[in-house]
């Protein structure tokens, strides 16, 4: 915990102690979060390190409840009239904070973006083979995969022919998976969405 020092301690030696006790990722925090002799308001309204509200008082008779309970007035909620602080333990709060971001940021779920592969109403069955391999990697990335077969010219003459390219082509994707949207015409061609079945 941070203490709070008498008149005869500088203001300098509160902000070092901050900087010390935080991580690198909370210099935002640092800065938004004003605690003992830096809050400048004349009043505030307190809470106490169990949540209860002690209403409105001076900012020195607040500091001086801190200070019988060896912790920290922190100012969380500048914007009211008066600010809202709170008696804790700053360190410790830090800490968790710190704790919990690292939970959180290790939790976040893979950003899922549509990707598309084209064939072509010619493509060769090497050629075939390779996007179908291109395909299978977006899949196992999580990706949302959108197939187009595209027709030119007088292939769009040849567009029930086009269809059954595509469902062929489906056949070499080997790893299970789900119809996002069924097969359709596009401006293209054929389109047909599908995902990664992850049951």
């Amino acid at each position: 915990m941070s203490s709070i020092p008498n008149k005869s301690k500088p203001l300098c030696f509160i902000i070092s102690r901050v900087i010390i006790t935080t991580d690198r990722n909370y210099n935002t925090l640092v800065k938004h979060l004003l605690l003992n002799n830096q809050i400048r308001a004349l009043q505030v309204q307190v809470i106490d390190p169990d949540g209860k509200q002690l209403g409105v008082m001076t900012i020195q008779n607040a500091l001086q409840l801190a200070r019988d309970s060896d912790l920290d007035l922190v100012e969380v909620g500048p914007n009211a009239v008066p600010p809202i602080t709170k008696i804790m333990d700053y360190g410790k709060y830090v800490y968790q904070k710190e704790r919990q971001e690292k939970k959180t940021g290790g939790a976040k779920k893979q950003r899922v973006e549509l990707k598309t592969v084209r064939v072509g109403f010619k493509t060769g069955a090497h050629d075939m083979a390779f996007k179908a391999k291109k395909a299978l990697g977006f899949l196992n990335d999580g990706n949302i995969l959108k197939l187009e077969l595209t027709l030119r010219g007088r292939e769009k003459a040849l567009a029930p022919m086009g269809k059954q390219k595509l469902e062929q082509f489906l056949t070499n994707i080997t790893e299970p998976y789900t119809i996002q949207e069924q097969i359709k015409r596009g401006p293209y061609g054929w389109v047909i969405t599908i995902k990664k079945d992850t049951k």
